[in-house]
């Protein structure tokens, strides 16, 4: 029998940890180290750098305030969702670069009683109001500020419907009480450490047009705050608070609607109150595969990731890793060449699949992901340039994004990537 494995995003931040080189803060509780520690094979003992070892739980995330949030939920007796809730709403506080309620994301939940693994899509939709010329320039051409800096690349936001849809569904405690430490952590405001005070510093020349922003991260002389210093966020604790007291509707039809839609409508936005009020989060049918006996389930398009992550392993699944070392110069080449390869499918194959038809199963198939390893070159580096997508179809027929997870005591995972699309 095969064992399954749910947190596929995990193996995805693995096989690009060279690229992103994003570094997660893990914590344990109740953990204890087990006499046959020696038997276990997954690290080595005599190694410079352990794992944590949890008996009870475990909770990794890119900022430690926040895996302290969900470390305490689930000694509270919450499960995974509850603690993957807490800590969604903790992040929009104390890692604004990414961390948000203004945003969107994906969360692959697997509940353990039922061996069922779930796929929840709560990434941004964009407004009614949208129209394929609205991000080109009076020439006609393509403009990037317009794309990315003007008010008119804001979507729909769908992480608070996303995050109360979990709870709702799979969660056991309220929303009041998973709400409250994000609330204590705005309101009351948590210490500036060197991370946070680095990418307030580089957003700064492009939050000096906005009065709020400036008000919200900045002194009131707008100056810097400095390492140890304490922010204090209360206009998103007030925020935070209308969701607590009123759900999801204080977002999309309430207190917070009405001031969105009012500052949307003061910068010439899209965005309207209907556009709010008909935003749903989607549950989807994990994308699966399988890789030396491992099942993988990751998240569906319109999430790319999922889909490559399964092609990349099954590419991967025909070299001799083990014999090839961990972190060699042999591994990363192979590992290297795969992601290039996977990557120029996704420039031409990978969309929303309301809109495109994804063929899913063809990119992931045995004989299109054999093909593709049969164009790897062991010994030499292939030129970016020179790959261009491949045909799955005719194959087959012969630093602004954060992820986190949370594992409970009762074998529930919660894998969960959200983010604002730019800091």
């Amino acid at each position: 029998m095969k064992t399954p494995i749910n947190m596929a995003s995990i193996i995805m931040k693995a096989l690009n940890l060279t690229l992103l080189s994003l570094i997660l803060t893990s914590i344990s509780f109740q953990s204890s180290l087990y006499a046959n520690i020696s038997e276990n094979h997954i690290f080595n003992y005599n190694a410079r750098f352990h794992p944590v070892i949890g008996q009870y739980g475990m909770v990794a995330s890119q900022e430690e305030n926040a895996t302290k949030v969900g470390v305490d939920i689930l000694k509270r007796g919450g499960n995974a969702i509850d603690a993957a809730v807490a800590m969604g709403f903790a992040l929009a506080v104390t890692l604004p670069r990414a961390g948000n309620i203004g945003g969107g994301g994906f969360m692959m939940i697997h509940i353990a009683t039922d061996n069922q693994t779930f796929a929840l899509d709560y990434r941004e939709t964009a407004s009614q109001k949208s129209h394929r010329n609205m991000f080109l320039d009076d020439s006609g051409e393509p403009n990037n500020q317009l794309s990315r800096n003007s008010i008119l690349a804001v979507g729909v936001p769908g992480t608070v419907a996303g995050l109360t849809e979990a709870r709702h569904r799979f969660g056991t405690f309220s929303l009041k009480t998973l709400l409250k430490p994000a609330i204590q952590l705005a309101k009351h405001g948590f210490v500036v450490n060197s991370d946070l005070k680095q990418s307030l510093s580089q957003a700064k020349p492009r939050m000096n047009g906005s009065e709020s922003a400036m008000g919200t991260f900045f002194k009131k002389d707008a100056s810097e705050y400095k390492v140890g210093e304490t922010l204090v966020q209360k206009d998103l604790a007030w925020s935070l608070k209308q969701i607590a007291k009123y759900g999801k509707d204080a977002f999309y039809s309430g207190n917070i609607s009405k001031k969105f839609v009012a500052f949307m409508d003061s910068q010439e936005g899209l965005i309207t109150h209907e556009d709010l009020k008909n935003y749903q989060p989607v549950w989807r049918e994990p994308v699966s595969g399988s890789y030396r006996g491992y099942d993988i389930y990751a998240m569906p398009p319109p999430s790319s990731g999922g889909v490559h992550l399964i092609q990349m392993l099954r590419i991967l699944e025909g070299f001799p890793i083990k014999e090839m070392g961990h972190n060699t110069a042999d591994t990363i080449h192979v590992l290297a060449e795969t992601m290039k390869l996977a990557y120029a499918d996704r420039s031409k194959f990978l969309g929303d699949p309301e809109y495109v038809s994804v063929p899913v199963q063809p990119l992931i198939s045995e004989p299109y992901t054999a093909y593709l390893r049969s164009k790897i070159d062991r010994s030499k580096a292939t030129k970016s340039n020179l790959i261009q997508p491949g045909d799955p179809i005719k194959i087959s027929e012969g630093n602004e994004t954060t992820h986190f997870v949370v594992m409970d005591r009762w074998g529930n995972v919660v894998s969960n990537t959200y983010t604002l699309n730019f800091s």
